[in-house]
């Protein structure tokens, strides 16, 4: 059996590659939802009554949420099948190019329904390369890694807030220098052009690292008999469902935390420039509790880590609203940096390497991807669902408790789940001849994987 050969210099280009790579997919996806909370619903939907614009606004947030599995489902086959470096670079092509298109989108007053209609195309299409992008990526650090897999995997996860960083920044620079009326006609529509230019410097950075020497090492055993996807579902399902369990309240706090709680915090009072520096900086302070929380991961393992950020997170989310609702602005900037940046930042960060624990190497890709991009649904359904909530006279404190309900679901999921962290991912248990069933389910039950 071909053993893998690990190299510092291509874990290094892994991984900033796997970070570059997720701060660019994620500045083009999450550059969206901001728009979505401030932008959007007068530019599509101006037809509409402001709150119910806002609605429909989150609704096509959401159609890119929901998309994402399906690119899990389609880049994690290929990936598994053919290697992790050529879908990345599909994934990220695909997204740049729909992101700049949306720039360049007519409105409703140009062209009427057609607008909203080619609006949500374009999002599905985010959502399915977002949705392949994160396995591959968080894989080309993982399986590049020999070792404190946590902290080299992390940086995809912190790519994330870097994205929103960059996303922000670049949405609030052009809202400064176009004024609230040219921000409406043509400020908004800049950074999402931009994209072209990171996918440029995205795709240089990415085309210069090797496949990952745990896939390489696979690949030269024989080919799994069973496509990837029935891998998952026949010989990982607990630990699938397992993985959809810890993410999803995450992402719906996620969610709550960067995008609902922007457009609720606009409409209890605050300038749209304070909400967005507040989430700038909580961006900013999620990049390092991320990685810091990830590699404590490495030393402790992932479940204490990931344990605690849940119930923090969960905890906090019933003081978030009521600091917003005080109308200060040292208070709303505690209240989402806090969330975002410490308590969030716990509960997510280890999910690269707890992910890409779970499943054995052959359907490695599929499964991993498979179970964040379910887990990511939460993110999009939570500021549609929250802001219909709202719209029907309902209160925040029920969004609360919601949050902790999908926060006590993750803590169960991570009660039951073995510790990942201390065994490796460089086997080959997919790689059975067809037909040796008892081989390929005795391979597939051991290692470090399983639950």
């Amino acid at each position: 059996m071909t053993q893998p050969r690990f190299s510092r210099s291509q874990r290094r280009r892994a991984v900033l590659s796997s970070y570059l790579g997720s701060m660019i997919e994620y500045y083009d996806f999450l550059l969206y939802a901001t728009a979505s909370a401030v932008v959007f619903n007068q530019v599509f939907f101006s037809d509409l009554d402001p709150l119910v614009g806002t609605v429909a606004a989150f609704g096509t947030l959401a159609a890119g949420y929901v998309a994402r599995p399906i690119g899990g489902i389609v880049f994690g086959h290929f990936g598994d099948r053919v290697g992790r470096k050529k879908m990345l670079v599909i994934s990220m092509v695909m997204m740049g190019v729909a992101s700049t298109l949306i720039g360049l989108l007519p409105t409703y007053d140009q062209v009427g329904v057609l607008a909203p209609m080619l609006l949500v195309f374009l999002r599905i299409i985010q959502g399915i390369a977002v949705g392949g992008e994160w396995g591959g990526a968080v894989l080309m650090s993982a399986e590049h890694a020999s070792s404190r897999r946590g902290l080299w995997a992390s940086f995809t996860n912190a790519g994330a807030p870097s994205g929103m960083v960059l996303s922000t920044v670049v949405l609030a620079l052009f809202a400064s220098i176009s004024g609230p009326e040219g921000f409406l006609v043509w400020g908004w529509r800049i950074p999402f052009v931009l994209s072209v230019v990171l996918l440029a410097i995205g795709l240089f950075v990415r085309l210069s690292v090797t496949e990952t020497p745990v896939f390489a090492a696979a690949a030269a055993a024989k080919r799994p008999a069973r496509p990837p996807l029935m891998e998952v579902l026949r010989n990982h399902p607990r630990n699938l469902a397992l993985a959809v369990g810890i993410g999803f309240g995450a992402f719906v706090a996620q969610g709550t935390l960067t995008t609902f709680l922007i457009s609720y915090a606009v409409q209890a009072g605050f300038e749209r420039q304070t909400v967005l520096n507040a989430l700038t900086l909580s961006s900013v302070v999620a990049i390092g509790g991320i990685i810091g929380f990830s590699a404590l991961s490495d030393v402790v393992g992932r479940r204490p880590v990931v344990l605690g950020g849940a119930v923090a997170t969960g905890a906090w989310c019933f003081v978030v609203f009521p600091m917003v609702d005080t109308g200060s602005a040292v208070l709303l900037t505690l209240a989402v940096v806090v969330g975002q940046g410490i308590t969030h930042a716990a509960w997510f960060g280890p999910s690269a390497a707890l992910y890409s624990e779970l499943f054995s190497t052959g359907s490695r890709y599929t499964g991993a991807s498979i179970g964040f991009q379910l887990s990511g649904v939460g993110a999009g359904l939570a500021p549609v669902t929250f802001a219909s909530i709202m719209a029907a006279g309902a209160g925040p404190w029920t969004i609360s408790v919601v949050i902790g309900l999908f926060s006590l679901v993750s803590v169960g999921s991570v009660l039951v789940l073995s510790e990942t962290s201390r065994g490796g991912l460089a086997d080959t248990r997919d790689a059975v001849p067809e037909g040796d069933t008892e081989t390929g389910r005795a391979a597939s039950e051991g290692g470090a994987g399983r639950s």
